[in-house]
């Protein structure tokens, strides 16, 4: 017995010493080589680690772990916090696997951290000309990586996926998947790998983009296949059947293809392993206005959709279109979630999602079958839907009137992830209204600039004018937890202002939400009783992840203000760096210091004509106020409002407009594009707006 023990004991030791050090490169190849299909469908019985952006394939982003839990959630503190080294958003949900962290932060750089320390083990910068940065309409965000069989797969803005090794972030192969070079492409959402293939999709709806999503094999990078998310020309030969049925809806007197058409898969990507199918949302029309691309009218399938197709062959199996004949960029983009309900007595496996347009939607993930929707914001383009699944439209929202489209562009609901807690039955979503007017133009021409038409210097082609009258419904911002089954709320929190992050729900009856304002907040997931909070120095616009690290559960978030809406506006006086904060029990790390948002005061002392400053308006919408915002009226974002900068900058606008200093941080150059004339009429609109605002 005694040598029985001893060899035991020798075993056991002999086994000890050939396992490697937790985060030594030994280890960070064993785990994340480990990662595939098969990996990730196990651990959704545990959620042990975070391997995929979603958690798992449905994408739920519920954690069945419960260390942390509404009991004892008031104790958590913070653990480590890590620079990301940016000022623009920051949009990834951090993947983890055994504490091997990957990160990413705009301008697509990925970060490997030691999730045991918080320290760095590699980053990986992949040198976009960041002069090109205004190629997308929304920031230079990234939303994260996939993992598989030891490579990190990062989709970057300039169009590239690129596969690095997971120990080193080395790079393992690159492609290019850009179809053309004409028209702004960018790649800001997560890539999803599914039998071995990588699958992305791209952004452009706003520059005259044709939308489409591709495959690429994981381990060489080659194509698998493609699908186009709209037809293109029809004198042409259409891809496949599925073109060839879309193009019978649309009006080939708009010359569509000439302007893309739109359709951009710029997000959600999501993966059924039983049916072997992977689900696409799509994007808005390009341009926006459905009376320029499409004059008669039609469904201009597949925009506004989900879509799904055959995961090995890429081939379309189905679609429901939830903003038919799109108008208003009610994309379907936002991250879908799969579920398996009873609906009237019946189990269903489903999909749920949310789009901009306000509906929540039940879908049959089988089919595409209709299964019911009601709006979760007010809205005044429908209704409601009817039995077939189709909305029933109010006439002047697509009159040629200014309408005050509630919904607005930005969406009752944007990229930030929601959760779906099976336990309680509630789906957690971030949901808004953010006041725009929509005008039509009274005439369009692809890429032309003009005077008042909104972003055309950097390349916009919408059919609208924004805000030309001034729209009168109320901006809000709020958490809903929401009932798929009975499609009705069960509780909201409201907060200050849109533009909140993503969520988290937990078997510890939690839901995590950072907020615009500058907190991360847990919230009891059955009654909405907010039991924690803390500051994290900037505004929240990412979902967290939570995963277990030596048997005991972390909660991290990674924190960077910006998107569409955050890059001209906040609701925080702090503009912190980018940086991720990891949260346990008893955890009293200090913070990093928060960085006050720094302004000059209200802009005085320019002078300039009075009666330049209507065309100065004009100009400026066309030019700046996608970035900038309202002088004075916004107080800026990640980019500084003009109406708060230094009285120089101002009197010198020609020497940033033209080649300027920032044009290496993604501001345009425009040369050719506005005169020194026009820069003056602009300054006198900057000032004269900050005078109008002063107070008496």
């Amino acid at each position: 017995m005694i040598a029985i023990g001893l060899g035991l004991t020798l075993s056991w030791g002999a086994a000890l010493a050939q396992m490697p050090t937790k985060g030594s490169p030994e280890h960070i190849k064993a785990v994340t080589s480990a990662v595939d299909g098969a990996s990730i469908k196990a651990n959704t019985a545990t959620s042990n680690d975070w391997p995929t952006i979603g958690l798992d394939y449905a994408e739920t982003r519920f954690s069945k772990l419960n260390q942390i839990n509404a009991d004892n959630v008031k104790k958590l503190g913070l653990v480590w916090s890590y620079p990301l080294e940016s000022s623009r958003g920051v949009e990834a949900t951090p993947v983890v696997v055994d504490g091997i962290m990957y990160q990413t932060a705009s301008w697509s750089v990925v970060h490997a951290i030691d999730a045991r320390t918080g320290k760095r083990l590699w980053t990986y910068d992949p040198k976009i000309d960041r002069t090109k940065g205004y190629k997308g309409c929304c920031d230079v965000v990234n939303r994260g990586v996939a993992l598989w069989k030891g490579k990190v797969f990062v989709g970057v803005y300039d169009g590239r996926l690129i596969a690095l090794d997971a120990v080193t972030g080395r790079v393992a192969w690159e492609k290019d998947t850009l179809i053309d070079k004409e028209h702004s492409y960018t790649i800001t959402g997560a890539p999803r790998v599914f039998n071995g293939k990588v699958v992305i999709g791209n952004g452009g709806a706003e520059y005259g983009a044709r939308g489409y999503v591709t495959a690429y094999d994981a381990e060489t990078g080659n194509q698998a296949w493609r699908w186009f998310t709209v037809p293109g020309d029809p004198s042409k030969p259409f891809e496949d059947e599925s073109m060839a049925a879309a193009a019978k809806t649309w009006d080939p007197a708009g010359k569509y293809w000439i302007n893309g058409g739109g359709g951009t898969a710029w997000d959600t990507i999501t993966f059924d392993p039983d049916l072997n199918l992977v689900y696409i949302g799509t994007g808005n029309g390009s341009p926006w206005n459905r009376d320029v691309r499409s004059p008669s009218g039609g469904d201009n399938l597949y925009l506004a959709s989900l879509v799904a197709l055959n995961a090995d062959t890429g081939k379309y199996v189905w679609h429901y279109q939830e903003t038919p004949g799109d108008h208003w960029d009610y994309t379907s983009t936002q991250p879908m979630i799969l579920a398996d309900l009873t609906m009237d007595g019946t189990p269903r496996k489903v999909i749920l999602h949310a789009p901009k347009n306000g509906f929540f939607f039940v879908v049959d993930r089988t089919n595409g079958k209709f299964i019911s929707a009601k709006n979760f914001v007010d809205v005044n383009w429908a209704t409601g839907y009817d039995a077939n699944g189709r909305p029933i439209e109010v006439k002047e929202a697509r009159g040629k009137e200014p309408y005050d489209s509630i919904p607005g562009p930005y969406g009752a609901h944007n990229w930030h992830p929601m959760s779906f807690n099976p336990q309680t039955g509630l789906v957690y979503l971030p949901a808004q209204n953010i006041p725009v007017n929509l005008t039509p133009e009274k005439t369009f021409k692809h890429n032309a600039q003009a005077p008042g038409k909104f972003a055309s210097a950097a390349g916009w082609n919408l059919g609208f004018m924004l805000n030309a009258t001034p729209p009168k419904s109320p901006a809000f911002g709020r958490l809903v937890a929401w009932d798929p089954v009975k499609q009705k709320e069960a509780w909201r929190a409201e907060y200050v202002a849109p533009w909140n992050g993503g969520t988290l729900t937990t078997a510890g009856n939690l839901v995590f939400q950072g907020t615009a304002d500058g907190r991360f907040i847990a919230y009891n997931a059955t009654t909405g009783e907010k039991l924690w909070e803390t500051p994290v120095g900037s505004g929240v616009v990412a979902a967290a992840s939570t995963y277990m690290v030596d048997a005991k559960q972390y909660v991290s978030i990674a924190v960077g203000w910006g998107g569409v809406f955050g890059i001209a506006a906040r609701a925080t006086e702090l503009q912190s760096p980018g940086t991720v904060y990891t949260f346990a029990l008893d955890g009293n790390a200090p913070p990093p210091a928060f960085v006050k948002y720094q302004t000059e005061g209200l802009l005085a002392g320019i002078k300039y004509d009075p009666k330049d400053v209507e065309e100065g308006t004009a100009l400026y919408v066309t030019a700046c106020a996608q970035c900038h915002g309202v002088p004075g009226v916004d107080r800026g974002g990640n980019v500084r409002n003009l109406g708060y900068v230094s009285r120089e900058t101002v009197e010198n606008l020609k020497d940033f407009v033209f080649k300027g200093p920032f044009h290496d941080q993604g501001m345009p150059d425009f040369t050719g594009k506005l005169t020194e004339a026009d820069v003056v009429k602009i300054q006198a609109f900057i000032q004269g707006t900050a005078d109008a605002i002063r107070p008496k």
